[in-house]
């Protein structure tokens, strides 16, 4: 696939006013991933509920999203992405409110919990993101939503390691990594990035174009 010079960026207020288009009555957000797939949201004004993308929204994929932690507010701006699947990396129980709206939906949750602290590096579980990443690469759990807490961190690492799937050189990687986490960016999450072993994982596919 090549090296990805250009990456998915996490969602600001400033870029998702950027991305309203000027028609009178309705608006668009256009989320775009770095395969050229993008995610369009269409929207009449005065609509009762508002599309409010999660913290650190972005499109990774075709069919495959990652965020920070949803919560009630975000629920009508998830519908529109018409999930088939969440994966949620925190090891706390979901909230009740969250599930649901995953059983309303037809949505399934695969839960994977990951200890949040920073340190020490041994704690990153490969085990747990290889399981993480064996769900991510069924296209049948797609639509997929990839969240932790934040979006920066845990997400990242699942990410990052996908990447080495993809045949992301490491530069591009950490660019994208960086970009989520930004002054938050922890260099053990990043080594564990760049050992991380993909080759149980290397006869899955990693392309999610078709």
């Amino acid at each position: 696939m090549g090296e990805k010079l250009t990456v998915a960026m996490a969602v600001t207020a400033e870029e998702r006013q950027g991305a309203m288009v000027a028609k009178p009555g309705c608006y668009s957000l256009v989320f775009k991933a770095p395969g050229g797939g993008e995610h369009v949201v269409a929207r009449e004004a005065g609509d009762e509920d508002p599309f409010v993308p999660p913290l650190n929204f972005a499109m990774v994929d075709y069919g495959l999203y990652r965020s920070g932690f949803p919560d009630t507010a975000n629920f009508g701006f998830l519908k529109t992405l018409r999930l088939r699947s969440v994966l949620c990396l925190c090891p706390e129980p979901y909230p009740e409110a969250n599930l649901e709206f995953l059983r309303e939906n037809g949505i399934r949750l695969f839960q994977f919990g990951i200890d949040g602290r920073k340190e020490p590096f041994v704690n990153i579980p490969e085990e747990t993101i290889r399981e993480a990443l064996k769900v991510v690469l069924d296209v049948r759990n797609h639509p997929l939503l990839i969240h932790c807490k934040r979006g920066k961190h845990r997400t990242g690492c699942v990410v990052g390691c996908l990447r080495k799937l993809q045949h992301w050189c490491l530069t591009s990687i950490f660019d994208e990594y960086q970009r989520f986490a930004a002054a938050k960016a922890r260099v053990t999450d990043q080594m564990f990035i760049e050992r991380f072993d993909t080759s149980s994982l290397r006869h899955l596919s990693a392309s999610f174009s078709n």
